[in-house]
């Protein structure tokens, strides 16, 4: 320091002299920090960058989606036996033998084979098979919009952990500009250029962005582990920054998806299934009241003897079989009707009243939901575009101004300190926004039962700046 004080630009402008110290300091410190290769705090990270590529991974080997295709393939097991009728009963009789010796006894000892079988009438199989049909179909369809809830959620958790990624860059790169900045603060301080004060409050906001570092990281761990749960792995692999799909230039119109919601959720589909199911279930209930037919033949044998003369005229005993058959025609009678199946009727027609309100709330939510979505979406887009094209470049200008009038002493340190963390509070809120368009994307898909986006798509717009960021950042590291 005596040194520089003889230095005869230094008399000219100490402050200047100081602030490039410090610069000096600065980058003699990240060579260092670079020629050690200081490694970063172990993170875990997803297996894929590409949203696309998650999903396959969840739909493929998510336990949930596997017992619901389970489930549906044991309801449509169940249709064909509906509309078949019931199992004939086959009955093999031995009538009136003697005890204890278990012989026929003679004249009405017999051998009986009886066959029943139970006709419903008045089309109740093809009824009984309608609805088995329609509440598999019901099953089908709720287990497709399973698929697509997971579906949101792992659009989530990706975009939350892109936001996170980005964010936990900007902060690091904001940990290092604090510290440039609390080196240059210190060179100044001994040089008398300085104030105490502003020494003493880098150090706060060095230790405030290390706290939210930190926190940072143990977020993208939960997150991590979110999305290992919906794609049911355990898998730690090296870190991989999510890329941002491509968006839609233009945002459907709200209408459009209120009419494809309407005809393509598979949860309003499995209400519109459940309405058939119920109205089939009401004819049937209406047409329990005819009675079933039973059909029923009887096959019977036993020994008898038989008296008759020989050629000589003289009687004779001998043993022979007689067979009989029969044929027996019963029905059902319907005696406690009241209590039974009009009781019936009356549930089906409630259940079918159930069916159609929960169809009409289905709707409202979709509707609903859809709405809110799609105010989401505009927001952030509306916000991104004037964050990109206004409020970053205004603040950036502002950065660039006050590190001017600092370097001259027209402005003091806490105004350039504030100048250059409400850019990075800027960059990290657009990170934000760029994650809340992906996530109403991701919302409107699950509403419409439909792709919006192309999911497989890395969108070069968004890409860009993180990755050239996330290259500074290991590099400093």
């Amino acid at each position: 320091m005596r040194q520089l004080e003889q230095c005869a630009w230094y008399h000219a402008s100490p402050r200047l002299c100081a602030f490039v110290i410090g610069v000096l300091l600065c980058t003699a410190v990240g060579h260092q920090a670079r020629a050690q290769n200081i490694a970063p705090i172990a993170e875990t990270a997803l297996v894929a960058s590409r949203l696309g590529d998650l999903y396959a991974q969840m739909l493929r080997d998510n336990p949930k989606l596997v017992a619901a295709q389970a489930l549906v393939r044991a309801a449509q097991a169940r249709v064909p036996g509906a509309r078949r009728p019931p199992d004939p009963q086959l009955q093999l009789g031995f009538m009136n033998y003697e005890l204890p010796r278990l012989r026929p006894m003679e004249q009405i000892g017999m051998t009986q084979l009886q066959l029943m079988q139970m006709v419903p009438l008045g089309g109740k199989l093809a009824l009984a098979g309608r609805v088995a049909g329609a509440q598999a179909s019901v099953i089908e369809e709720r287990g497709q919009e399973l698929a697509w809830e997971l579906r949101r959620q792992t659009a989530m958790a990706f975009y939350d952990l892109y936001a996170t990624d980005r964010q936990l860059d900007v902060t690091r790169e904001t940990l290092r500009l604090l510290q440039d900045i609390a080196r240059t603060a210190e060179a100044m301080y001994r040089v008398g250029e300085g104030r105490q004060a502003d020494l003493l409050r880098s150090h706060v906001e060095i230790a405030r962005m290390t706290g939210d570092t930190m926190r940072m990281q143990a977020m993208r761990l939960s997150m991590v582990a979110r999305l290992n749960a919906l794609r049911n792995t355990e898998a730690a692999l090296s870190i991989t920054t999510p890329g941002l799909p491509h968006f839609p230039d233009v945002i459907p119109a709200q209408s459009w998806l209120d009419s494809l919601a309407a005809i393509n959720r598979p949860m309003i589909r499995a209400g519109l299934d459940g309405v058939r199911a119920a109205e089939a279930s009401a004819t049937l209930a209406r047409r329990e009241i005819v009675p079933d037919l039973q059909v029923g033949i009887q096959y019977g044998q036993r020994s008898a003897t038989m008296t008759r003369a020989d050629a000589t005229g003289v009687p004779m005993a001998s043993r022979t079989t007689e067979r009989m058959g029969s044929l027996m025609l019963g029905a059902t009678i319907p005696i406690f009707a009241r209590d039974r199946q009009f009781q019936m009727r009356n549930e089906a027609n409630a259940m079918k009243v159930m069916a159609e309100a929960e169809v009409a709330a289905m709707r409202a939510d979709t509707r609903g939901g859809i709405g809110e979505a799609y105010a989401t979406l505009e927001r952030a887009r509306s916000l991104s575009r004037l964050y990109r094209t206004t409020v970053l470049p205004q603040a950036e200008a502002t950065v660039a101004s006050a590190m001017s009038a600092y370097r001259v002493g027209t402005v003091d340190f806490m105004t350039l300190l504030d100048s250059r963390m409400t850019v990075n509070t800027y960059r990290q809120q657009l990170y934000v926004l760029e994650a809340d368009e992906g996530k109403a994307w991701a919302e409107l898909e699950m509403l419409t039962g439909r792709e919006l986006i192309d999911s497989h798509s890395i969108s070069l717009t968004a890409a860009i700046t993180p990755a050239r960021e996330l290259k500074a950042t290991r590099g400093t590291r």
